[in-house]
C-alpha cells in the first residue's frame, strides 16, 4: 500500500516492521534500529549480506549524539552546515546500536534526511531508522514510492509516498581518521562542496577491500541489461550494428541535471529489451565524480 499517512507508518514501525520511505536521495527500506529483529528483517528482505552495514537516519544532531561516543570537531562542522542533508557521518558508536546494524564494526553511519515526511515521522517516534535504499540489493536505487511497491509488493505493508526524489543519488559518507577528513562513498554531496566547509578531504571510496561504510560493495545498483564503459559511443554503435543498444550517459550531459534522473533512466533502460546498455565517464570533477562511480559500480 502506497500512503502519504504518517500515522499508519508509525504504526508499522512501533509493531516491528519494515516500511518504505521517501528521502531526498532515494527511497529507503526503515525500520527500528534499536530492534535487532526488524534489521534482520531488511537485510532478508533486500537479500543484502550482513558484511554490509546500514545507515541510521536520526531527526537532529541532539538525537545523533545519543548514538555515539565521540563527535570529532571536523565531522561536528559538517555536520552543522549540511543537515538536514545528503551526507552521512560514520561515528564511533554507542551501546544502543546494535552490531547487527554497523556489521560488527564499532562505527555506525549517520544521517539527517532532508524530506519533510520522513523528518516529521522521524520526530514523532522514540527510536531512530535504520534505512538503506529500498532495492534489491545489488539492483537500481528507487527515486519514487511505485518502484519501491514494485520490487517488494507484499513483503512490505506500506509505503510512504514522497514524490520523486529531489537529488536521486545516495549520500555522501564521511568520517576521519587521524584528524583528517574522509570520504568513504561519494554521493549527492560533491567533494567540492565538502571541501568549502571542511579543507582538504582524502578519497577512500574504492582503495579498501572491505566494506568499510554502506555502498562500498564493488558490484551495486546495478542493471539486469549488462551494461559497459566505452570512449566512443558513435564508434561503439558503428562496430556493433548486430547488436541492439541504448545508449545510457554519452558523458557529456550535466552532471546537475543527470543525478536526479540518473537511476530512473537507468531503470527505464533496463527494462526496454536491449541487448546491452553502454555509457561513457563524465569529467571528473563534482557530481560528475559521483557518477563515474555508480557507473563502474552498475557496469557489467
Amino acid at each position: 500500500m502506497i500512503t502519504r499517512d504518517l500515522s499508519i507508518a508509525r504504526e508499522h514501525l512501533q509493531r516491528g516492521q519494515v516500511i518504505g520511505l521517501p528521502t531526498e536521495t532515494v527511497y529507503g527500506l526503515a525500520g527500528n534500529a534499536f530492534d535487532p529483529q526488524a534489521v534482520q528483517q531488511i537485510y532478508a528482505i533486500k537479500q543484502r549480506p550482513a558484511t554490509n552495514p546500514l545507515i541510521v537516519h536520526v531527526g537532529s544532531i541532539a538525537q545523533a549524539e545519543d548514538l555515539v561516543t565521540e563527535f570529532p570537531a571536523p565531522l561536528r562542522k559538517l555536520a552543522e552546515h549540511f543537515w538536514p542533508g545528503p551526507l552521512t557521518l560514520l561515528l564511533k558508536k554507542s551501546d544502543r546500536i546494535p552490531d547487527v546494524v554497523t556489521a560488527g564494526s564499532d562505527r555506525v553511519a549517520i544521517r539527517i534526511p532532508d524530506h519533510p515526511l520522513t523528518l516529521e515521522l522521524l520526530n514523532q517516534l522514540d527510536f531512530p531508522l535504520v534505512a538503506p535504499s529500498a532495492n534489491p540489493y545489488t539492483r537500481i536505487s528507487p527515486t519514487r514510492a511505485e518502484e519501491v511497491e514494485a520490487y517488494f509488493g507484499e513483503q512490505i505493508p506500506v509505503v510512504l509516498q514522497g514524490g520523486a526524489c529531489e537529488k536521486g543519488l545516495e549520500s555522501t559518507i564521511v568520517g576521519s581518521e587521524d584528524d583528517q577528513v574522509v570520504v568513504y562513498r561519494l554521493g549527492s554531496l560533491s567533494v567540492e562542496e565538502l571541501e568549502a566547509v571542511s579543507g582538504k578531504v582524502q578519497i577512500k571510496n574504492r582503495d579498501n577491500p572491505s566494506v568499510l561504510a554502506p555502498g562500498m560493495a564493488k558490484k551495486h545498483y546495478s542493471p539486469q541489461t549488462p551494461l559497459i564503459l566505452v570512449d566512443d559511443i558513435d564508434s561503439f554503435l558503428q562496430t556493433h550494428p548486430e547488436e541492439r543498444i541504448g545508449v545510457f550517459l554519452s558523458g557529456q550531459e550535466d552532471p546537475e541535471a543527470i543525478a536526479p534522473i540518473f537511476y530512473a533512466r537507468l531503470k527505464h533502460l533496463d527494462q526496454s529489451g536491449y541487448d546491452r546498455l553502454i555509457a561513457s565517464y563524465f569529467p571528473e570533477k563534482g557530481l560528475g565524480r559521483t557518477l563515474n562511480d555508480r557507473l563502474n559500480r552498475a557496469k557489467e
